[in-house]
């Protein structure tokens, strides 16, 4: 046979409802949600008092446009620099003509005069070279040997 010790009240099967809880009505700030003690009432267009400084809105970021950007620079420098490439200048003549220095010539203009479509820079390195001169001092009447693109240029005045 067993005992049964009683244990305190029974409960019942189905819970009774809880009872209601008072309404707190405010008073003064209708419509205001109710926030913690703690937190800063925050009005539109004013900071709360003691409050520090905003800090000032951050641009956004646009790295694809300054990527966009960098990849076109570098496609217009390549490219002109390619098609600066791609229209080089005539080779050096290798025809040659002795020519009298008149006054006021300078190797530059003696090259652009008998090798109008090659590059400047190289005839007059030729130049050099075929007269065996190490300055560029020219004194008038003095022969010279030239690169020529066209020996008719060489018989006109």
């Amino acid at each position: 046979m067993s005992i049964l010790a009683e244990r305190g009240p029974a409960r019942p099967a189905t819970p009774l409802p809880a009872p209601p809880r008072p309404v707190r009505v405010l008073r003064g700030r209708r419509g205001e949600v109710r926030r913690p003690p703690t937190r800063a009432r925050v009005v539109a267009g004013r900071r709360p008092a003691g409050a520090p400084c905003v800090a000032p809105r951050r641009m956004p970021v646009r790295w694809p446009w300054f990527a966009a950007l960098a990849v076109a620079s570098c496609l217009v420098v390549t490219g002109s620099v390619l098609f600066a490439g791609g229209a080089a200048d005539a080779p050096v003549p290798e025809r040659t003509a002795t020519v009298s220095v008149e006054q006021g010539d300078t190797l530059a203009a003696l090259a652009t005069r008998f090798a109008p479509d090659s590059e400047p820079g190289a005839v007059v390195a030729r130049i050099l070279e075929l007269n065996r001169l190490d300055q560029a001092v020219l004194v008038p009447g003095l022969p010279l040997t030239v690169p020529v693109a066209d020996p008719a240029v060489v018989s006109a005045p």
